[in-house]
């Protein structure tokens, strides 16, 4: 099966508002995954913002951190990203990304060398 990344569930919130954010990530199923979730705003970098590896375990970039949640539903193959109290800062395109992984490699927020990426979905947080 060849691997596909696809998110959804962005929009538009006012501040201290809620979104969660949905990744399916088909196709790994021949053995453990990093997932990602990164966001850009045009013309600046990309952020990587939360990981989570098949052990479960979870990173997340300060910016992000108390107020973001990654989690995952492995019988259906999707991540999620519970995003709470947003800020005006939040405002971005939001991208998920999946690899294949070993445990003895990076799973976190500064890794971008993943080879499966989705469309993204682009969330706005006004004040």
């Amino acid at each position: 099966e060849v691997p596909l990344v696809e998110e959804s569930g962005g929009g538009s919130v006012q501040a201290g508002g809620s979104l969660r954010l949905s990744c399916i990530y088909s196709g790994y199923t021949a053995g453990r995954y990093c997932l990602g979730w990164f966001r850009q705003v045009p013309g600046k970098e990309r952020e990587g913002i939360a990981t989570l590896n098949s052990y479960g375990s979870t990173t997340y970039a300060d910016s992000v951190k108390g107020r973001f949640t990654a989690s995952q539903d492995n019988a259906n193959q999707t991540l999620y990203l519970s995003m709470n109290n947003l800020k005006p800062e939040d405002t971005a395109m939001y991208y998920c990304a999946a690899k294949y992984w070993k445990s003895s490699l990076n799973c976190d927020t500064e890794d971008h060398d993943f080879p499966d990426w989705g469309q993204g979905t682009q969330v706005t947080v006004s004040s």
